[in-house]
């Protein structure tokens, strides 16, 4: 599943390729994966128009168009955007694309399609309306350790809550749980202020490197427990047994006695 920095390199692409060209067709193959408009609807919005700009918050990267409405793309577990200029190489799944002047064409490509490609007259009012949490990249101290105070439930599934902080997955959560080396499990109201401010610091780092190197894995760097995370390894580095449960349904890796159960 596409996380804040896999969502993030998406919209950079988006940026640097397609913005202020004006769209000269529309084909939709597949309008299953549009899910507030029909394809005729999607063709009447877009052609002529052009991208001015983008906006991001956690997972949803929004295409803003030159009439202030925007196209969501949120990728679901496999969506992603083709940008090609011969009809040979359009992706194997795509199910639509978008023909910009000067030949280029951007397909979107989505194998399992449980993406949600949505049409919005107000961006901003979708975003209330869904009640999505501030940016996990952004978020404040303030705003973070509130999401923390007064619940028993546990560190992980807080940092998984789109609704208190967007952008964070199954992956990135155990990395941040890692480095600041506090135990998934850990219930949140426990937690100290010098907890917190370890937790805070550890999802803006990782979350900002991760987005640097645009969410590309194998140059992640050699000591973030992503690198090692796999069960067969039993050891790591001396810091102790890799432990592996389930979390709110979702499996989690994390270092026995390494990262500190707080209860």
């Amino acid at each position: 599943m596409p996380e804040l920095p896999e969502v993030n390199t998406v919209m950079k692409g988006f940026r640097k390729t397609a913005l202020h060209l004006s769209i000269r067709n529309v084909i939709v193959h597949d309008d299953k994966i549009l899910r507030n408009a029909t394809a005729t609807e999607f063709y009447d919005k877009l052609i002529g128009r052009s991208f001015v700009d983008t906006y991001r918050r956690g997972k949803y990267f929004f295409a803003l168009l030159d009439d202030s409405a925007a196209v969501l793309f949120h990728l679901g577990m496999t969506g992603d955007l083709v940008y090609y200029f011969n009809g040979e190489d359009r992706p194997k799944y795509e199910r639509f694309n978008l023909h910009f002047e000067g030949g280029l064409m951007l397909g979107y490509d989505d194998l399992r399609k449980f993406s949600k490609i949505l049409l919005l007259d107000d961006y901003r009012e979708f975003l209330e309306d869904i009640k999505l949490g501030p940016d996990a990249l952004q978020i404040s101290f303030g705003a973070f350790s509130k999401a923390f105070s007064a619940t028993t439930r546990n560190v992980k599934s807080i940092l998984m809550d789109q609704h208190l902080m967007a952008g964070i997955g199954n992956l990135y959560a155990d990395e941040i749980c890692f480095q600041a080396r506090i135990h998934p499990a850990s219930i949140g109201k426990a937690l100290s202020t010098t907890d917190l401010h370890k937790l805070h610091q550890a999802t803006l780092n990782i979350l900002k490197e991760a987005c640097r190197r645009d969410a590309y894995y194998k140059v992640y760097p050699e000591d973030w427990f992503w690198k090692w995370r796999d069960d067969k390894i039993k050891i790591l580095d001396g810091k102790g047994n890799i432990g592996k449960m389930k979390i709110g349904g979702r499996t989690t890796y994390y270092v026995e006695d390494y990262q500190k159960l707080i209860t």
